[in-house]
């Protein structure tokens, strides 16, 4: 699927409604879905760090909005550079996705911000921050083909939960980044002959 075609779906009539949230979000974040020609999808491993809610998942890189970051858009290409060294500015802005939410925490409540973004080149390496333990790229067929997916028991206020995971090798992508990762999907499906 080239950039042209992923863009047009991204952009497309929704294939469905984006969440209804009842409260205005306290904070904001950005991630950026990163393909290189050839329909690789970028994710990285966040580095583990005690205290963050985050430590150690698999996600796509980005990052807290900060008061200088004009808006969205802006703090995921910031972010994007800090965490993996892949300027984005030189990349194709491909379309956004739905907004989503974790659990609140501690009162906060978060709204992370998913855009899509081509890169022009295979040659892009991403050079991981001190944030970032490890950056590694999954081709979109693999994901569109439903490779890996699977569920996991999560211990979850004193009780056992099922949930979805996708297993990318020896990651596991689950929570927050799958919900991304599965309405990009599902736009991508959408208009398929």
């Amino acid at each position: 699927m080239d950039y042209d075609e992923i863009s047009r779906r991204l952009n497309g009539p929704p294939t469905s409604r984006g969440p209804a949230f009842a409260e205005a979000p306290t904070h904001f974040a950005s991630v950026s879905a990163i393909f290189r020609p050839g329909s690789d999808l970028l994710f990285i491993r966040r580095a583990v760090v005690d205290g963050d809610p985050w430590s150690g998942h698999v996600a796509f890189p980005g990052g807290r909005h900060e008061p200088e970051d004009p808006d969205a858009l802006a703090t995921a290409v910031r972010e994007t550079r800090e965490e993996v060294g892949i300027d984005l500015t030189e990349a194709r802005l491909l379309g956004a996705l739905h907004p989503v939410r974790p659990m609140p925490l501690a009162g906060r409540t978060l709204e992370v911000r998913p855009f899509a973004w081509g890169l022009s080149t295979t040659d892009a390496t991403p050079v991981p921050s001190d944030e970032v333990a490890h950056a590694f790229w999954v081709p979109l067929q693999d994901l569109l083909d439903g490779k890996g997916r699977s569920t996991l028991r999560y211990p979850w206020q004193g009780a056992e939960i099922v949930l979805p995971c996708v297993h990318l090798g020896n990651e596991l992508l689950w929570g927050l980044t799958l919900r991304i990762v599965d309405d990009l999907l599902e736009r991508l499906r959408a208009g398929r002959d």
